[in-house]
């Protein structure tokens, strides 16, 4: 009876450590986000305002602290989303990803895998006991035509931070976590001698900085390959070498934050990037999840 008793504790601890990430939550925001009438652009800004709403509603089953942050380009007005935990902490973490699209498509990878582990870990993070302030920020406008521009939304988020002197101490980009291929030749590089090192299979994910990726980062990332939820590589590279910056943590590096990019590496592996073909029927679900639970022990980690 005893060692039935044990092992059912070690069980639940297993669940509470490893957040649980439920993955008929996350086919559900899928579909939400992307199955619906128009694409989140910003030519549809309707569209782009219905998906702003729809995070924000889910953020605030979690968290009394949810706002909107916005900012008007061309004379109309986009939307980040904003939802914060252990606000009694002064100093903070920045976990982001955006929620708009490149064109019309439904783009389940790029970017509606980052948004909804950002609702997943909402759901997740409610209640918890945090070491820091935890803030998840869903952006607006990081593609192009405002890619690099300062109507990003993660620039709009940056600079406010940095104008009002807000302690933080790294940043999280969750860009495209959801595409995994095990067949070889799936993982391309932009220097194929990579490949002798990280293996020609899409098997993984990556946590990708710069060399100089700072104390923040190197935490991160070692609470993160500890947790063991799922393969993982970690890139730390000069800003030079394509894709290492292609997302919303280059405006923090902008801004002098430490700040790194979770991903599935993007058009490397994915070649549904920036296509129709980016369907969530083309996402591995369990092993997105394994990703969203990997950011959620470190985070908890974090001291």
């Amino acid at each position: 009876m005893k060692k039935i008793s044990t092992l059912i504790i070690l069980s639940l601890s297993y669940f509470v450590c490893f957040g649980n990430t439920d993955t008929t939550l996350v086919k559900k925001h899928l579909t939400n986000i992307t199955k619906t009438a128009g694409y989140r652009n910003p030519e549809n800004i309707a569209q782009l305002n219905a998906i702003a709403n729809y995070i924000k509603t889910d953020f605030s089953k979690y968290s009394n602290t949810v706002s909107f942050q916005e900012h008007k380009v061309d004379g109309k007005t986009y939307k980040n989303v904003i939802c914060s935990f252990g606000t009694e902490n002064k100093q903070r973490i920045i976990v982001g990803a955006h929620y708009d699209v490149c064109g019309d498509q439904e783009g389940a990878d790029d970017n509606a895998s980052g948004v909804v582990a950002l609702l997943e870990l909402a759901r997740q993070l409610k209640g918890q006991k945090l070491n820091k302030r935890i803030d998840l920020v869903a952006y607006t406008l990081e593609e192009p035509p405002y890619f690099r521009t300062e109507h990003m939304g993660s620039y709009v988020h940056a600079k406010s931070l940095k104008d009002n002197k807000i302690d933080v101490l790294g940043m999280i980009s969750v860009e495209m976590i959801g595409f995994f291929s095990d067949k070889a030749n799936s993982q391309n590089y932009p220097v194929p001698e990579m490949s002798k090192m990280f293996g020609n299979k899409g098997d993984y994910i990556t946590l990708v900085s710069t060399a100089e990726k700072g104390k923040f980062v190197e935490e991160f990332s070692q609470h993160f390959k500890n947790s063991k939820t799922i393969k993982t590589e970690e890139f730390n590279a000069p800003r030079a070498l394509p894709g290492i910056d292609f997302s919303d943590h280059l405006n923090y590096w902008n801004f002098g934050y430490s700040a790194m990019m979770i991903t599935d590496t993007s058009f490397y592996r994915n070649k549904n990037y920036h296509k129709k073909t980016d369907k969530m029927e083309t996402l591995d679900i369990r092993r997105m999840a394994k990703v969203i639970e990997g950011i959620y022990v470190a985070l908890l980690k974090i001291d």
